[in-house]
């Protein structure tokens, strides 16, 4: 038995065969039928058929794959990646092995790229599934020629690989790549059919930083040429690069465009608070997911009672405060506490002390004629018979000191998804 406290590695370069057979798990979404609590995410299909009209314009004729890394953005990949191949995307993209799995068994024909590099050895579920890896070290290199050799697979294994231009986190450094190069001769098992990078600051002020990565882009692709390394593609314009028209090379790879969040670029001004203002890259993208619940109890306080925990917020007058069920366990950041807000019968109603594991509370004094049932939606739009407001995932991400990206992946599995065809 091992002793507790040892760890078992696998390394191509070290063993001849596997230490264990990897096993590829995903795990469970909660699926519509299970709901129980009225809190849901609803995926607007159509707005996201839009979105990929607008990409597809956008970067000319660079094919789109389409980025869903972490379950699409949250959005649900299987169901994502189904609408997105039907309307016409030509590829799509990943950073774990496990998500390319998932689209392949969720139907998925097209290209499936996986762009985090780490395969735990599972080499043989990359081929049984024909999923294009990205490589940026010769063990991955070895690892696949090893499996080519002792299965009598079919060869050449195609890989894309990554050039680190000045990301600094994944990638082969310039400066690295001519020995790197030099090695790929021994391996014949395994042909680089695609090149790419990644932007480090493609939502900056300025394009400048674009284009210097750019420029060691272009440096390693000549001296990979000159070794006999000529990959048929080569990409790295993400969505704030592609709305910029910049780096769309032979594809492109957006992925928080599709879901209806323009990257925004810093414009220079100032706000009304004295911060640095933006502008989004995009003004025709349609937002795809909203997220809704219920009121679940009504209560009216005294002034000078205490809402949630640690008595984060005092009434300062009689007030009536509602429940939600939904709570930072469901992707309702913590950091809303006394600052988001909710729609209730369309108009916004102010989240009241700490936002807890489960269930929030709001202010809806100045709601008129609110009930127990009454709709309350987190993220997206809502018209009632009050008015009509949307809240953006600009807005949370403000309110929490983050970013859009992190709001969209945040809405946790236990919220399940529906599917709308407005």
């Amino acid at each position: 038995m091992q002793a507790l406290g040892t760890l078992s590695v696998f390394s191509p370069a070290l063993h001849a065969e596997p230490v264990r057979e990897p096993r590829v798990m995903k795990p469970r979404r909660a699926a519509p039928a299970d709901a129980i609590r009225p809190t849901r995410a609803e995926v607007n299909l159509e707005a996201l058929r839009h979105n990929l009209r607008v990409v597809k314009r956008q970067a000319g004729s660079a094919e789109v794959w389409a980025v869903l890394k972490a379950d699409g953005y949250g959005h649900g990949a299987p169901a994502v990646a189904r609408t997105l191949e039907r309307a016409g995307a030509d590829g799509f993209c990943v950073a774990l092995l496990e998500e390319a799995v998932e689209l392949r068994e969720a139907g998925i024909r097209a290209p499936v790229l996986v762009m985090g590099g780490y395969y735990g050895g599972a080499y043989d579920e990359i081929l049984a599934n024909e999923i294009v890896p990205v490589v940026y070290d010769l063990a991955q290199i070895e690892g696949f020629a090893r499996l080519v050799r002792s299965q009598d697979a079919p060869a050449p294994v195609n890989v894309h690989l990554n050039i680190d231009t000045g990301m600094s986190r994944l990638g082969v450094r310039p400066r690295e790549l001519e020995a790197f190069a030099t090695r790929l001769k021994d391996f014949p098992e395994v042909r680089v059919s695609g090149l790419m990078t990644h932007f480090a600051s493609a939502d900056a002020r300025t394009t400048d930083e674009i284009r210097e990565q750019m420029v060691h882009f272009e440096a390693a692709t000549a001296l990979l040429a000159r070794h006999g390394v000529n990959p048929t593609v080569r990409h790295a314009a993400n969505s704030a690069a592609l709305l910029r028209g910049e780096a769309c090379l032979d594809l492109v790879r957006p992925g928080i465009a599709l879901f209806g969040v323009a990257p925004r670029v810093p414009d220079g001004d100032a706000d009304g608070g004295g911060l640095p203002s933006s502008r989004p890259l995009a003004s025709d993208l349609k937002a795809v997911m909203r997220v809704r619940t219920e009121l679940v109890a009504l209560r009216d306080v005294e002034a000078g009672d205490a809402v949630g925990y640690s008595a984060l917020f005092r009434a300062s007058r009689p007030s009536r405060i509602a429940t939600i069920p939904m709570g930072y366990a469901d992707g309702l950041s913590r950091h809303l506490t006394n600052r988001g807000h909710v729609l209730i019968r369309g108009r916004r109603a102010p989240i009241v002390g700490a936002v807890s594991m489960d269930m929030s509370m709001v202010d809806v004094t100045d709601i008129p004629g609110v009930t127990l049932r009454d709709e309350a939606v987190v993220l997206g739009g809502q018209e009632g018979p009050l008015g009509k407001d949307t809240i953006s995932a600009d807005e949370l991400a403000a309110h929490g000191e983050t970013i859009p990206w992190e709001v969209l992946c945040a809405i946790s599995r236990r919220v399940p998804r529906f599917y709308r065809e407005p």
